[in-house]
């Protein structure tokens, strides 16, 4: 009897822990956004979003062009993604940048496009905040990661200053993320 139940106790964790370790597929990691790899090139991008729409986003002339955007939509016609390859106009280049759409995707941590600042100091360490124009970068080198906070929703003192340095304590708990960008090199 005491054999068995070990046995069923055995299986039961066996069981538990397969199932506990299911890839979830909009999961963010350093090197993982979803489906994609940091090793994954452009050109694979088809068979590994075969059932959604992948949007190449050209503007004019081959030799004028402005951007290379690569944009992501599920089968429902719901923004994914979007992504630029690291090598300019190279289908064999790997991936530089993903910008988050979808709510979906998110870190172990819970941080995705709808997050707030709050949870963004409760979670990760900020490596930097840079000032710019209309925004504070906050950056998350711990997940290749960085944020933008729109200025509108800092301080007046702060909104048309692009030379002050933007400290975390100045930046509203409740500010929401403008961009949620992944970046690989």
């Amino acid at each position: 009897m005491y054999k068995r139940a070990l046995l069923i106790l055995g299986l039961f964790v066996t069981v538990s822990s397969c199932t506990s370790d299911e890839e979830n597929p909009f999961l963010i990691t350093p090197t993982q956004v979803g489906p994609l790899k940091k090793e994954v090139k452009i050109n694979q991008l088809d068979s590994i979003f075969e059932g959604d729409s992948i949007v190449r986003q050209t503007s004019g002339p081959e030799q004028l062009r402005s951007t290379d955007e690569i944009k992501i939509f599920d089968k429902d016609g719901n923004a994914l993604m979007s992504l630029e390859p690291l090598q300019e106009f190279d289908s064999t280049s790997t991936i530089g940048y993903i910008r988050i759409l979808d709510p979906r995707y998110e870190t172990k941590n819970g941080l995705n496009v709808k997050s707030t600042f709050k949870e963004i100091v409760e979670n990760y360490n900020i490596s930097r905040i840079e000032n710019t124009i209309n925004s504070a970068v906050v950056f998350l080198d711990e997940i290749n990661a960085y944020v933008t906070i729109d200025k509108s929703q800092l301080p007046t003192s702060l909104r048309y200053d692009t030379d002050s340095k933007i400290m975390a304590s100045q930046i509203p708990d409740d500010a929401t993320i403008k961009y949620f960008m992944i970046y690989w090199n």
